[in-house]
């Protein structure tokens, strides 16, 4: 699978994804406040403050999954639910392995929301181990919402 640079003609459609992961991922195990917080139009406006950090996988014009990374974080990664089970959600998290090693990163983290068992055991099939607790200031559009997480870190120092 092709892993490739957002469009921003896709945001629409990654904004879709994003917001149906998230909610069948972290509906039933997160506080039903940061939910409400949730919604289209936030994961599409956060979707275009970092555009240019957006890679997607699938055709133009029709992204079926997405990852975004911060510095040495993986931020983000969703795959739609059509599209799940297909390697695609590997492809892009070699991706973004790829890209944070080229950028000199060696050991890379990410937040998975506590419960999240589906996510926790992709993570770890794929080296990632989990570390701890930690909390989490989540971007809102009302600010920062504080979320206990599982910290996942994998050294990237030999990847390649």
């Amino acid at each position: 699978m092709t892993v490739r640079n957002a469009e921003e003609a896709e945001v629409d459609r990654l904004a879709e994804i994003w917001w149906h992961g998230w909610r069948d991922a972290h509906l039933e195990i997160l506080p039903a406040e940061l939910a409400r917080r949730r919604t289209r139009s936030s994961f599409r406006g956060r979707l275009l403050e970092r555009l240019l950090d957006v890679r997607v996988a699938g055709p133009s014009g029709a992204p079926v999954g997405f990852h975004l990374v911060q510095q040495d974080e993986l931020y983000q990664l969703y795959v739609a639910e059509a599209s799940r089970g297909a390697g695609i959600a590997a492809s892009l998290l070699a991706d973004a392995e790829t890209r944070m090693a080229d950028g000199g990163v060696e050991t890379a983290w990410l937040a998975c929301a506590i419960g999240n068992e589906r996510a926790a055991r992709f993570y770890e099939k794929h080296g990632w181990r989990r570390t701890g607790i930690v909390t989490s200031h989540l971007a809102t559009d009302e600010g920062p919402f504080r979320l206990d997480v599982w910290r996942y870190e994998k050294s990237l120092r030999h990847h390649g």
